[in-house]
């Protein structure tokens, strides 16, 4: 079982995020307590299952304080069960790591963090609004492993316009070299309610250059893997096996409790949506009402979410799975989807599996989409 917890603060807009946050943090001592609150409303949520995985994203969550870090994890332990040793992942930004900062964090209890260094190139940093230089983001990992924190993850985004590839072998690089057991990298998408989504409607930007994109991703997974890097899921990397816990649980679609405002949850047959919005979110857990809307997952909904985060994993689907979810409906509605796909050498059958083949890889969601069922 596994919870996820949303700070909804940031220090600035990042150009490309559609996250929900506020750069208003005037209340973020009362959203930590309202989060406290939601979580004893839905202590029983996933039962008394013990917590493996416990992850606090945004917005920044590095941004809390130690008294409100600790705060939160202080009741987590009072009204959940967690797993020795479960994995505790703090999203955090390299402007907020400095040397005391990482200290408060490894004495909280956080085990992981997860960096969002995007890039080392500082125009790139400029370009996407990033609070942080290169050099923060270089310094702040090294202070990060010497205060005993080794499970690190951090983030890269790529496809970020540029007249040739030079910047991306440069980033690789830079992370190689930094000995970390996980990277995520992401392609730049321009998303409607973004800066970069405003300018790209009012033509102050161009799309994305699909080809750029796809060279770089090549590159992603060519110098990555001769890093001694595994491409376990699409976007993610790992050495040495160590993958994200919290993140592969979501991709086998294991039960989570979300808890603050824009967060989902998940217990197999129905999913939870919080409202995004901070002030209304605090009002009502304040009133001991949860602010959500509950949509119950027919079968072909649990079959297509399996298939569009499944197939992006090293994993992929199994048969059995997929026709229990369906109630015995998806070989008979798919068979011959499949063949095609498997014959354009897209897809491929191993022990029971389905799993993209690196071809395929380039086309994860279209691939998936094309296998809905009804």
């Amino acid at each position: 079982m596994h919870i996820y917890i949303h700070i909804p603060f940031c220090k600035q807009a990042c150009f490309y995020c559609d996250f929900h946050f506020s750069t208003n943090t005037s209340a973020k001592g009362r959203m930590v307590e309202a989060i406290k609150a939601e979580m004893v409303i839905q202590k029983h949520y996933l039962g008394n299952s013990p917590i493996d995985t416990i992850y606090l994203g945004g917005g920044t969550p590095s941004m809390l304080s130690q008294i409100e870090l600790e705060s939160i994890l202080e009741a987590l332990q009072q009204l959940f069960t967690i797993r020795p040793n479960a994995e505790i992942t703090l999203e955090a930004n390299p402007d907020d790591l400095t040397a005391e900062k990482i200290k408060e964090i490894a004495a909280a209890g956080i085990n992981r963090l997860s960096i969002g260094i995007q890039s080392f190139y500082d125009p790139h940093l400029k370009a996407l609004n990033r609070a942080h230089q290169s050099a923060e983001a270089l310094n702040c990992v090294l202070g990060a492993q010497d205060a005993g924190i080794t499970n690190i993850s951090v983030d890269l985004i790529y496809s970020i316009p540029h007249p040739d590839h030079k910047v991306l072998y440069e980033d690789i690089h830079k992370v190689l070299t930094l000995n970390i057991p996980h990277i995520s990298a992401y392609c730049l998408t321009i998303e409607p309610k973004t800066t970069f989504g405003n300018w790209l409607k009012n033509k102050k930007m161009p799309p994305i250059d699909e080809t750029f994109a796809a060279e770089q991703f090549e590159i992603l997974i060519r110098e990555l893997t001769k890093g001694g890097f595994e491409q376990y899921e699409i976007s993610n990397f790992a050495a040495n096996k160590q993958y994200s816990e919290h993140n592969t649980a979501y991709w086998k679609a294991e039960p989570y409790l979300g808890l603050g405002p824009s967060a989902h949850s998940f217990n197999g047959a129905k999913r939870s949506f919080n409202i995004s919005n901070n002030a209304r979110y605090m009002a009502a857990v304040e009133q001991n009402i949860l602010p959500n809307e509950t949509e119950l997952l027919t079968s072909a909904d649990k079959t297509n979410e399996y298939l569009l985060t499944g197939l992006r994993t090293k994993w992929g689907v199994t048969a059995p799975k997929l026709q229990d979810l369906s109630e015995g409906t998806f070989l008979q509605q798919r068979h011959q989807q499949l063949e095609n796909l498997i014959e354009q050498g897209f897809l491929e059958l191993k022990n029971d599996h389905w799993v993209l083949t690196p071809q395929g890889k380039f086309f994860a969601d279209r691939i998936a989409s094309d296998l809905f069922i009804d």
